[in-house]
């Protein structure tokens, strides 16, 4: 029997509705019966967000809002208050046989909705979407996977629809929007429209059963103020994160590269902000990990094999943002022989052919503690060596059971102590469940080493499957450990609650190089 079972998430943010579309995905994925399920949603905060055909140019004005990219099809929408989403995450049977059909549905689904409202809509050819006249009042963008359906529609159901002035809506120059309010000339709440939109797709998708599902039923947590794992955020951690047209731009780039960042993988808060200032922290080597550190969000599985063509995608796309503060960073990579050292050095010295006046940090794995890897990469001419510690000593074991304290700490010194005059970096997330004695033995640890650059983030659980986060770390806290770090004689500290080992990298490297002119060091050129 074919099933659906729908969704009411009232309010909430694109980001969280989009994780749980994701959870819904994978348990349709791996289910054989014939169960779907459908989110309804209306988004708040609003936000922008691009299709794999958006354009940089259709995004008219973006001040306040946030821009996420979207695997689905389609140019560039607005989402917010006054709309009605839906996402159908459905199997591709024989009753949804094709994505053009299952489309096709969709459409006919909105149109019958419309028409129990009066409303005379319609399909306009070579254009995805429902239109009253010359007007759109509902736009589809849809995203496959392994024959499962996610994303989905949006229905202009007030009359307050100024968000699409900040945007070419679905890239259509001189298309026009309206909603179910202003076409009626009254004002139509969204709760009317829920259960008939409800009605109308289980009729066009052919579902036999119909029946309403809690979202704590499904794992969500209701809260909005939560993080995934349940624990309600402080103030301090709500951060909306501005992007402009930059962002996009940075994340076509990277697409038409074929290069991965771990801004994306890693799901790090400051992307946005980061891919605004033209900026991105790369990550070579595939987006595959052969580790499963409990804390990361980038994927474990089966590794790709080594792009040769990497090196120079990544060293034209420094050129063309015109970066003068360079991060690579890369998966763990236990497979090659030499953990990637190899090719760490051979990205280095592409982009340092490209742009020999720039400060090239590398982001490196602990290669199994290997000397002669860790040379290789080292003798890359890379003016920065960063390898994250990521957790005091006494959590290792938890959060990176692949990893080893004790050998992170001797990769640390071998780079310090390879006289190539190379700046030694590391990192740590706090709110694991460490104590203040543990943190201050990590300092301890890594300024013996010679680690003289030290960033110290607040961790943030990626997922429910995630190591959870044991507590947040107030933001006095951060100042303290600060201080702290440089009483040890740390040269430069970066400590906040968005603080990551590559953010805003130059402007540390910059801090650092200050602190070592005021001690008559030498600087690496």
């Amino acid at each position: 029997m074919s099933q659906l079972a729908h969704i009411d998430l009232g309010q909430c943010s694109y980001q969280r509705t989009l994780d749980f579309q994701r959870s819904l995905l994978h348990r349709v994925q791996n289910c054989d019966e014939d169960t779907a399920y459908l989110i309804l949603v209306e988004h708040v905060p609003s936000v922008i967000t691009l299709g794999r055909r958006a354009r940089a140019e259709h995004i008219l004005s973006a001040d306040g809002i946030e821009l996420i990219e979207s695997q689905r099809g389609g140019d560039v929408t607005w989402h917010g208050r006054g709309q009605l989403v839906a996402y159908p995450i459905a199997r591709l049977t024989k009753r949804r046989r094709t994505v053009h059909g299952y489309i096709r549905n969709l459409e006919e689904a909105i149109i019958a909705l419309l028409a129990r409202f009066g409303l005379s809509a319609e399909r306009r050819d070579g254009q995805v979407g429902v239109w009253i006249d010359e007007r759109k009042i509902a736009a589809i963008g849809v995203a496959v996977s392994r024959w499962v359906t996610y994303h989905g529609l949006s229905l202009n159901v007030s009359a307050d629809i100024r968000g699409f002035d900040a945007i070419v809506p679905c890239g259509i120059r001189g298309a026009r929007v309206t909603s179910i309010s202003e076409m009626l000339r009254r004002d139509v709440p969204i709760s009317q429209v829920k259960e008939m939109l409800v009605d109308a797709l289980a009729r066009t998708l052919d579902f036999e059963t119909v029946r309403p599902v809690e979202p704590q039923e499904l794992g969500f947590a209701r809260d909005d103020d939560s993080t995934k794992s349940g624990k309600r955020l402080p103030r301090w951690l709500r951060k909306q994160i501005p992007a402009g047209h930059n962002a996009l731009r940075v994340q076509r780039l990277i697409e038409k590269l074929n290069l991965s960042t771990v801004c994306q993988s890693a799901q790090c808060p400051n992307r946005a902000e980061c891919f605004d200032s033209r900026t991105a922290t790369f990550m070579i080597l595939g987006d595959q990990c052969t580790r499963s550190c409990s804390f990361c969000a980038v994927s474990e599985g089966p590794p790709e094999p080594v792009d040769p063509d990497e090196p120079d995608a990544v060293a034209r796309a420094c050129q063309t943002l015109n970066l003068r503060h360079i991060v690579i960073t890369s998966v763990t990579r236990d497979d090659l022989p030499d953990g990637g050292a190899a090719h760490f050095a051979r990205v280095v010295r592409a982009v340092r052919d490209r742009l020999p006046e720039s400060v090239i940090e590398i982001l490196t794995p602990d290669f199994q503690g290997d000397p002669t890897a860790i040379d290789s990469a080292l003798e890359s001419g890379c003016d920065v060596f960063n390898h994250n510690i990521e957790t005091v000593e006494r959590l290792h074991g938890s959060v990176r059971p692949q990893g080893d304290y004790r050998r992170s700490l001797s990769v640390l010194a071998r780079a310090a102590g390879n006289g190539r005059g190379v700046r030694i970096k590391s990192g740590l997330m706090v709110g694991l469940g460490e104590t203040e004695q543990d943190v201050l033995k990590v300092f301890r640890d890594l300024r013996d080493v010679g680690c003289e650059i030290l960033t110290i983030g607040q961790y943030l659980a990626p997922s429910d499957d995630h190591h959870p986060v044991e507590r947040y770390v107030r933001p006095d806290e951060f100042v303290e450990m600060e201080h702290q770090a440089k009483d040890m004689g740390f040269s430069a500290v970066a400590s906040g609650a968005f603080v990551r080992s590559s953010y805003r990298a130059g402007q540390l490297l910059a801090a650092d190089k200050l602190s070592c002119a005021r001690e008559g060091e030498r600087l690496p050129q």
